[in-house]
């Protein structure tokens, strides 16, 4: 967001990186009170601190983001590749974390990232917006080309995150749900589809969807 905020001379899309920014330095604060909650072994707890370089699958995704970052590309190239950053990167772990909620399972994480999964998919719709507006777009090639690179290192996140089957949720449906957001995303980003999946989580619609709680039973993440 940094670099984009630097390139995009629009003083609405600036303002709209300042406060994606802003957003981005609190959801890491949270991240690292989550773990000071959950993980009490403290080599452990040191191991996930520092999962960019100790957790291969993360510093893979890792990479692939700074790559965008330190680049030469073009601004259109890294709109598309952060759209995948926000679209796809997070997909995985967002489907595990309503497998939690969906059986009541630690609340507080799940709530958390409940108000997450809305801010990543404002920043992939704000990128695609963006992107809709440029006046010289990629070739429909080069975007199914980034957006298939970035499919391949969440599924091999997802199966490295997740190698015991649990019930109504294993490595080849997330790997399904991610090519369904995957495809979803190429339609934001006015492409056609590559992997031509259904949605395999009935309710999985739920986390980009607007919802309605009653504001006097509990804390709302609808917002």
């Amino acid at each position: 967001a940094g670099r984009l905020m630097k390139e995009v001379q629009v003083s609405e899309a600036r303002a709209f990186y300042g406060f994606q920014i802003a957003i981005e330095n609190i959801r890491s604060e949270m991240y690292s009170l989550l773990l000071e909650t959950y993980i009490k072994d403290s080599e452990e707890k040191n191991r996930l601190f520092h999962a960019m370089e100790t957790v291969p699958c993360v510093a893979k995704k890792a990479q692939w983001a700074l790559r965008w970052i330190d680049g030469s590309e073009s601004c259109a190239e890294r709109l598309v590749a952060f759209a995948c950053v926000e679209g796809i990167f997070f997909s995985g772990s967002f489907c595990a974390i309503f497998w939690l909620k969906k059986r009541g399972l630690m609340p507080g994480l799940t709530f958390s990232n409940e108000l997450i999964s809305r801010d990543e998919g404002l920043h992939c719709d704000f990128a695609c917006l963006l992107y809709s507006l440029l006046r010289k777009k990629l070739s429909e090639e080069r975007v199914k080309g980034i957006v298939k690179d970035a499919v391949d290192i969440e599924r091999e996140f997802v199966v490295d995150a997740l190698p015991c089957a649990l019930v109504g949720m294993n490595g080849e449906l997330m790997s399904q749900y991610i090519e369904f957001v995957a495809d979803r995303l190429l339609g934001a980003l006015g492409c056609g589809k590559v992997y031509y999946v259904a949605n395999p989580f009935d309710g999985m619609e739920l986390i980009s969807l607007q919802g309605k709680t009653n504001f006097f039973e509990k804390r709302v993440g609808e917002y």
